[in-house]
This record gives C-alpha cells, structure tokens and sequence, in this order.
C-alpha cells in the first residue's frame, strides 16, 4: 500500500523568522531607497544612517516574529471559519497596537528619540500596515497547509478503501466460500435447475457488486446486494439461517459503505453455531436517530473460529475517515452482538469526492 506524505505543518518559528526577515529588510531597504535616513541632511552621515538602519532592521524583525508567532497560533484555534476569521483580525490588530506602543515606548527610553506623540502615531500606523501583511501571509499559509492536509487525508482515505475493496474480494473468493457456494451449485444442478440457475445469478451479482468502483452507495443498493448474499447462506443453510428487515422507508435512500452489511452478516455466520436446535437470525433494522442497525444473538460455536478483527476494524476507520462517524460495537456476554452503523443523509457529507464515482 502506498505510504501517505507526511505535511508538516508550515505555521512554526522557522516560518515565522524567515518572513520577519524578508519583511523587515524589504521595510528597510525601502526606507534607505527614498532617502528617510538622512538623504535631504546637509552633513549625511553614512554611519549614522546605517546604525539606524541595523537598530531599525532588529526593532521590525522581533516585532515581526512576535506577531507572526501570535497569528499562527490564534488562526489554528479549533472553531467556526467565520468566528475565527473575526478572532484573528481583531487579537491581532490588539496585539499589534501593543507592541507598537511598546516598542515606541522602548526607543523613547533608551534616547533615540524625544517622546512625541505623532511618532508613536506614526509608527502605530505603519506596524497596522505590517500587521496586514502578516494577516494575508499566514492566510495563505494557513489556507494552503490545510488543502494539503486535505489531500494527504484523501490519499490515505482512497488508499484504505482499496485495501477494503481488496479484503473484501479476498474474502468472498477464499476457497472455502467458493468451495461451499460451487458444493451448493452442485447438489441443486439437476435435482432443481430452476433454483440452480437463480443461485448462479446471485453469485454473480455478489461478485459484481463486490469489486464495484464506488466509495459509498444507497442503503436501498446495500440491502439488495446483501439480499443476494443472504440468498447463497440461506441455500446453504435452509430454515436455520434467517434475516429479518425493519427498515423505515425514508433511510432507503441514505447513504452507507458498500458492503458493511455483508460484512455484519459473514461476521455473524463465521462465529455463531447454525443448526436446526439453534438456528441464526440476523436483524437489521433502523432507529429515528438515522443509526442502521444489525444484531444477532450470540451462540458461539464449540471451537472458535480464528479472526484478525480487520473487517470491523476498517469498517470503523472507514466511517471515521470519510464521515468523521462512528461506527458502534455493543457485545453483550452471551447475548447479542450488535453494531450500529451511522446512515448519512447525504454523499456529499464524504470528504473525498473521489470514492463516491
């Protein structure tokens, strides 16, 4: 399986001394360029005019690095797009005017300046400027780390529905399943051909539904392929094996994961004793919270049957990677096993558009 890309995230310390950097030299040279150290003196000082310019280049770079250091970490607050857009303009225009006074307050005192309001005022004014361009910057930051992350959670969400998709077919090809199913072909060929020919039609229609390309489907399709499936279990197993349906018209047209009832059922007929004195029932019903359910009772057979758990495994990770859903294990000791499985109203609720072709 392909290995996702890590993004490392770019709102970090480095970032923001790399931009202060640009920022305050790109301030400086401008200010050197159109003479406002000194060029309209009579007696211009070079020395004079490049020790306000160092004094100057480490004033703006610590300013700078102190905001962009406070808006990385107020954009990255866990809310509301709208509310934090309003949260990060405003704390640090707040933050600026602080540290503008600050710094002004700073120069004042050490001498390099009298106090003068329109100084402070000034000054105020041009790190507002600077407090803009770090907002933009770190938007664009932002904006572009978390389309990364998007596609990096797609990749990996794509790559773990292949290797559903890949389990799957693995399991409904695994030689016992076809050993049983083509034993069951068998013994209805010739003795009732018509059986035979509609058993053969829903083992093909498991196997075609099976290696669809498709990241999520309608309940209403999910409940036909695994009546498909039911009907080659109930073949096998005649009146022991039984499904009972309650569910409320108005879910048939959600949406679930391709075979994650299949997956209910298979689990249920792998690990429960099916015979004439304790025959299996499975239901499958739906619940007005917009929860599927699927339950049977728990008759665990004499000696058990090995199980890597991978099937409920992915099908949890499933649901939370693409529908930040869970998926809900309730296994009672002896009693029922059951498993909720969220129904989602609508497909574009999935974040990656790519498994719903």
């Amino acid at each position: 399986m392909t290995k996702c890309k890590k993004n490392i995230n770019p709102l970090n310390w480095k970032t923001a001394l790399t931009f202060s950097l640009i920022i305050a030299f790109t301030i400086n040279a401008l200010f050197l360029f159109i003479g406002i150290e000194g060029a309209q003196v009579a007696n211009f000082d070079v020395g004079n005019v490049l020790l306000k310019a160092v004094r100057r280049l480490i004033s703006n770079t610590v300013m700078l690095f102190l905001l962009y250091m406070f808006t990385f970490k107020v954009i990255q607050i866990p809310t509301k797009s709208s509310t934090k857009t309003i949260i990060t303009i405003v704390s640090v225009l707040l933050a600026t005017i602080i540290l503008s006074v600050g710094f002004s307050l700073i120069i004042i005192s050490i001498g390099q300046i009298e106090f003068n309001r329109l100084f402070v005022l000034f000054r105020m004014s041009g790190d507002i400027f600077v407090a803009i361009i770090v907002l933009l910057s770190t938007s664009q930051l932002y904006t572009k780390y978390l389309r990364q992350q998007t596609l990096i959670e797609n990749e990996r969400l794509i790559a773990e529905n292949i290797r559903n998709r890949y389990e799957a077919l693995k399991n409904q090809i695994d030689p016992h399943f076809l050993f049983n199913s083509l034993n069951t072909l068998n013994g209805l060929i010739g003795f009732d051909n018509n059986r035979a020919h509609k058993y053969v039609e829903k083992l093909s229609s498991v196997f075609r539904y099976t290696i669809q390309n498709k990241g999520v489907t309608t309940l209403q399709e999910e409940l036909n392929f695994t009546n498909s499936y039911a009907y080659l279990m109930k073949i096998r197993y005649g009146e022991n094996f039984e499904i009972e349906h309650n569910i409320s018209e108005k879910y048939l047209s959600y949406y679930v994961m391709p075979i994650s009832i299949q997956l209910l059922i298979e689990n249920a007929v792998k690990h429960n004793v099916i015979s004439n004195k304790y025959p299996l029932t499975i239901k499958i019903y739906t619940t007005e919270q917009d929860i599927l359910v699927v339950e049977n009772k728990i008759r665990p057979k004499a000696y058990a049957v090995p199980s890597s758990k991978i099937g409920l495994a992915n099908l949890c990770e499933r649901y939370k990677l693409l529908f930040q859903k869970e998926v809900v294990i309730i296994s009672s000791a002896n009693e029922i096993f059951r498993v909720e499985i969220p129904l989602i109203k609508h497909a574009d609720d999935a974040d990656n558009t790519d498994l719903r072709r």
